[in-house]
């Protein structure tokens, strides 16, 4: 197991460089001269020239590149093009809120996925069971984009319960909507999840052992069927690690929520790229850590997984 995590870590390098050589590229050939975005309507050959030689971009590609990695290794992202700040300071500044959207919707995915899929399990073929299956594929299949502005129109323009937007921390109503928001697919996708885990488990023998020595239900439930119908679930959550980062892109814009996703929202439509390298990187190391613990949390789940 050490061996594979230091097999895993040592590849992380790797996948970062090469999602940031495909961003840096995109950034310098695709639609748009940063020359021209830093520059605006004061636009002009030898105003061009002298950004040009100030941002380096006048370097070849392959001395752009190797510059922007060094100083990346060190923490320097560059500066903002449209705040006119450090980018690392802008992301230090707005990972912890992002971090909270996400806690939220991730607490609210498995406090109500799990039960739910595990009593439609038990309620299988009835119209209980066919009702969440139903509406888990609701959950699953809406986007975050359609669902957003759905429930901002529920909530706040008709029954006028929740602000429209803005934060004010974890524990404040203006996180309710944008964290459901989030979270309704990732209730969903549990929910689907533990339901057929739950099927699968109750048919074991270990199972109908346990009840045939009079243990209670709920004894049974939480002791043997969840215990170890829940270990599939662990795929599901290195999946939602990874849808996340994307729909709170969406989520974060939307409510005016002043995290990550927010600023990579707003750096794409100003053609901030420092801040776009930098949000993709942040985005991308975090999706492959989140899958090496998720790997890690496999084999301490169940022993009999190994990795090589």
């Amino acid at each position: 197991m050490g061996r594979y995590i230091i097999r895993r870590l040592l590849w992380m390098p790797v996948i970062l460089l090469v999602v940031g050589l495909i961003t840096f590229t995109l950034g310098l050939y695709g639609p748009g001269d940063p020359a021209n975005v830093l520059l605006g309507q004061h636009n002009d050959p030898e105003a061009q020239a002298r950004i040009r030689a100030k941002w380096g971009l006048d370097q070849p590609f392959h001395e752009q590149f190797g510059g922007y990695v060094v100083r990346a290794v060190q923490g320097d992202f560059g500066e903002s093009f449209k705040y006119r700040r450090d980018v690392s300071d802008l992301l230090a500044s707005r990972i912890g809120v992002s971090m909270q959207l996400a806690l939220a919707a991730l607490v609210l995915a498995f406090v109500i996925g799990i039960p739910v899929g595990t009593y439609a399990a038990y309620k299988q073929g009835t119209w209980l069971d066919r009702a969440t299956i139903g509406t888990a594929l609701f959950g699953i299949s809406i986007p975050v984009f359609v669902l957003g502005p759905i429930l901002q129109l529920i909530f706040t323009r008709w029954l006028h319960v929740l602000p429209t937007a803005g934060w004010d921390g974890l524990f404040s109503l203006k996180i309710i909507l944008p964290a459901v928001t989030l979270g309704i697919p990732a209730i969903a996708g549990i929910a689907r999840q533990t339901r057929a885990s739950v099927l699968e488990v109750i048919t074991q023998d270990y199972v109908r052992t346990a009840r045939s020595k009079g243990l209670p239900n709920r004894v049974v439930t939480t002791r043997h069927v969840l215990r170890n119908g829940l270990i599939p679930l662990l795929t599901i959550f290195g999946l939602m690690l990874g849808d996340l980062p994307a729909g709170a892109l969406i989520v974060e814009g939307w409510f005016g929520i002043p995290g990550i996703g927010n600023l990579a929202f707003a750096s794409i439509f100003a053609r901030d790229y420092p801040v776009i390298m930098a949000t993709t990187l942040v985005i991308a190391a975090s999706y492959v850590l989140a899958n090496l613990l998720i790997d890690i949390s496999y084999s301490l789940a169940d022993p009999r997984i190994r990795y090589s």
